[in-house]
């Protein structure tokens, strides 16, 4: 599981600011795809009338888990940059760590 903060302070690149800024951390999600894309219009032709399914459709799906991609979004210029962080099953963003206490409590 990995736990990221929702701030981080980096390196802004663009011309604007160029020095180290606050950045909104968010994860990043596909967006919807487009209805009249070159290839759905070219699948969506191909599929017409008779004839059943043309193009295969992929089913053995070997991976279990995605690679986590971060939007940081500068706090001054608005600049986004993205990162892409390890493979993990479990991501959430936190706004502060989590305190380990060693000592049992019995």
């Amino acid at each position: 599981m990995v736990n990221y903060p929702k701030k981080k302070t980096m390196h802004c690149p663009s011309a604007q600011c160029n020095a180290h800024k606050t950045f909104k951390v968010v994860h990043y999600k596909a967006g919807k795809a487009r209805k009249y894309a070159q290839g759905k219009r070219r699948y969506d032709r191909k599929q017409e009338g008779y004839g059943g399914q043309t193009k295969p459709i992929f089913h053995k799906k070997a991976k279990t888990t995605k690679k986590i991609v971060l939007k940081l979004q500068c706090s001054a210029c608005k600049h986004v940059v993205q990162n892409v962080l390890k493979r993990a099953k479990h991501f959430e963003l936190n706004d502060k760590k989590k305190v380990n206490n060693k000592d049992p409590t019995w």
